[in-house]
């Protein structure tokens, strides 16, 4: 149970990381995202914060390492 619920943080904090076009703008909506499905997840095994902090970590990551032409899901909501 708990190897699919890393494999599912992992998948959607890298499919939501795409929300903006600058690389800041990837890496803001990538951690906040992140960091709200790594403490979903991370509750269901006792520790949420540190599921937020992974999920934070990755998603910032993952938006930062990728760009506008390969994952685009928009114009964030604060622009």
């Amino acid at each position: 149970m708990r190897k699919i619920a890393i494999a599912l943080v992992a998948i959607a904090s890298i499919g939501l990381s795409g929300c903006g076009y600058s690389r800041g703008d990837r890496a803001v909506s990538g951690g906040l995202l992140g960091a709200g499905a790594g403490a979903a997840v991370g509750s269901l095994s006792g520790n949420a914060g540190t599921g937020a902090l992974i999920g934070g970590g990755a998603g910032a990551l993952g938006g930062a390492l990728t760009s506008g032409h390969d994952v685009n899901l928009g114009r964030p909501i604060w622009r």
